[in-house]
């Protein structure tokens, strides 16, 4: 089916009739349309187009090992201390790529929300894929370097993975509708979810061990800081990929305890989220077409 011939399918044109993320799945022929345009226009015009998916990952990358690994010495503390990082950035760069599209999917599609009826978490699930789909060459790059250092993947390693990505795009997801049903009327919330994405960056164990925090923080907040969906993630990625690489004798820093069980509780808070802001979103979008 066309693009334009999706777009025009009777059952769009309805209204009243939306069942909010329940329709994105009964439609997944549009959600895929939605995908490919979204990925199609994202470097459109752009002389380098999809090597800008590895340029700026790797620009972070050298940035953070060289004053962090280098100036710093964390190399000398953490064993595979490219590996550490690296695992961290593609996780915060899945979460800051997925909330950001998701903020931005309504307003970045007025045309389509304004002028056709369509259920429409479509524009933020499609932004979800098209964040996903930035994230495996960075996801791919990663694990061949693992495996060039000797890195083996178990079906428990596996299940984390796909654990960790499920996690934090339900939790960019909710976020984004949240705050995405919201900027169409207030820009501010855009300003808000850029404020979100730096805290995200330095309050998640990717620059540091989750170790050098024991110290500041309390038990109860320690416990907190621990069960937040991107902290779950990044340590989620920290065992399947760092912690499986060999050492050659170094011992590796103190790995977080219980963190299956924290992975279920940020696994619970990310689906509360969606939840909050699928409510949030279902109240506000019939008010759309008139503030866009």
């Amino acid at each position: 089916m066309s693009y334009i011939n999706a777009l025009t399918d009777p059952e769009f044109n309805t209204p009243g009739r939306s069942k909010g993320l329940f329709d994105v799945f009964h439609h997944r022929h549009l959600l895929g349309l939605l995908v490919r345009k979204g990925i199609a226009t994202r470097y459109y015009g752009s002389a380098l187009g999809w090597i800008w998916s590895y340029v700026r990952p790797a620009a972070q990358f050298l940035m953070y090992d060289f004053i962090f690994g280098t100036v710093f010495q964390a190399h000398r503390d953490i064993p595979n201390f490219s590996i550490y990082l690296f695992s961290g950035i593609i996780t915060i760069n899945l979460f800051s790529e997925a909330l950001r599209n998701t903020t931005d999917s309504i307003t970045g599609n007025a045309s389509l929300v304004k002028k056709i009826y369509l259920p429409r978490e479509l524009f933020p699930v499609s932004a979800i894929g098209v964040a996903f789909v930035h994230f495996l060459p960075q996801a791919v790059i990663l694990l061949i370097v693992c495996i060039f250092l000797g890195w083996t993947i178990t079906w428990m390693q596996l299940l984390a993975l796909v654990l960790g990505i499920f996690i934090v795009l339900v939790f960019a997801l909710g976020l984004g509708l949240f705050f995405g049903s919201i900027n169409v009327a207030q820009r501010d919330a855009r300003n808000i979810v850029d404020l979100i994405l730096m805290f995200a960056t330095w309050l998640s164990p990717v620059l540091y061990q989750w170790t050098m925090l024991k110290a500041h923080l309390s038990p109860l907040a320690l416990k907190i800081y621990m069960i937040n969906p991107v902290t779950v993630t990044v340590e989620l990625f920290h065992n399947v990929f760092w912690a499986a690489v060999p050492t050659d004798g170094r011992p590796l820093p103190e790995r977080p305890s219980h963190l299956m069980l924290n992975a279920l509780i940020g696994l619970v808070i990310a689906l509360v989220t969606l939840l909050i802001g699928q409510l949030t979103f279902r109240k506000l979008e019939g008010n759309f077409a008139q503030h866009l």
